[in-house]
């Protein structure tokens, strides 16, 4: 074997060795659009990173993992194709309820804008109605009235445009309290329909 050809299987022995040994994957914990506290731990074999500020990374490599910390700009240049792709995330919104009624607060009302605002954001919305009550009444009572307010906020949805097949509806009485109380009391923030906007 000549001694060029010799030089150059071991440059490109060299370069597939760098290859294999090189980083194979990135991962970047993202700041949480609602500013909470998040962290992930990255495990390889019996090595582990902590990810517990928002743009730190760690890269993931047959050597082993080590790691690393970036920024905004440097994530956008990198994986900004894939961030833009992601669906817009899921809004929820909570509208309140006058006591024995199907009828929202003055405040409530207000926010019903806000949600449409949200739906308008979506090319194909998914919306999921989840009515509750207080303690009050009984449980047969307050399951009805929560899927009637539930019902109430769907159908003003539909009146105002949104497709009747876009939304799920479902009723939860008093079994997921807001305000964790005993039976027979009146919460005003048990009183609610939840929305998600997906």
């Amino acid at each position: 074997m000549n001694d060029a050809l010799r030089r150059a299987l071991v440059a490109a022995g060299a370069a597939l060795l760098a290859a294999c040994a090189g980083p194979k994957e990135s991962v970047v914990l993202l700041p949480s659009p609602t500013g909470q506290d998040t962290a992930v731990v990255v495990t390889q074999g019996s090595r582990q990173v902590l990810l517990n500020q928002p743009y730190a990374g760690a890269r993931i490599a047959r050597a082993g993992t080590e790691a690393y910390v970036t920024d905004a700009k440097e994530v956008q240049a990198r994986y900004g194709t894939a961030l833009a792709a992601q669906p817009v995330p899921p809004a929820q919104f909570t509208l309140f309820f006058i006591e024995n009624k199907d009828e929202l607060t003055e405040e409530s009302k207000k926010v019903v804008d806000g949600v449409f605002a949200e739906i308008a954001r979506r090319p194909v919305p998914d919306v999921l109605i989840i009515g509750h009550t207080d303690t009050v009444a009984n449980d047969a009572v307050n399951d009805a009235l929560s899927r009637q307010r539930a019902e109430v906020v769907r159908n003003a949805f539909v009146a105002r445009g949104l497709a009747a097949d876009k939304v799920t509806v479902v009723g939860r009485g008093k079994r997921e309290l807001a305000v964790p109380t005993g039976d027979g009391v009146s919460e005003p923030r048990n009183r609610r329909v939840e929305i998600l906007v997906r």
